[in-house]
């Protein structure tokens, strides 16, 4: 799993020969990098991905660079087990579900 900091770290040190973009799993623009390295515009676009290393949350470097799908991410929004619980009785009160499907989910809960 790559890690957000380890790669603007890389990019601010290593930048300019694509190294961050290596580490990423991104061949392509690593060997792009390395191979214009001798015009300093990897140096520059590394010093923009290092800003942007920075400036991403890490659910987004996650989702972008881990490939990390967002059913694996829905945790981040999840409500606590009893506000969950307390969704599922009220449902269950209201007819909408069945006492079998109230005792189910609750057990998923669980």
């Amino acid at each position: 799993m790559k890690d957000k900091t380890a790669a603007a770290l890389l990019a601010f040190f290593l930048g300019g020969i694509g190294i961050h973009r290596f580490y990423l799993n991104q061949i392509g623009l690593g060997f792009l990098y390395l191979l214009f390295s001798w015009t300093f515009i990897p140096l520059f676009a590394s010093l923009i991905d290092f800003i942007v290393f920075l400036a991403m949350d890490k659910r987004t470097f996650d989702y972008k660079y881990n490939k990390e799908p967002l059913v694996q991410q829905h945790n981040y929004f999840k409500n606590s087990s009893s506000e969950e619980i307390e969704k599922l009785y009220n449902l269950k009160m209201k007819g909408i579900i069945s006492q079998e499907e109230f005792d189910r989910k609750k057990r998923e809960l669980l």
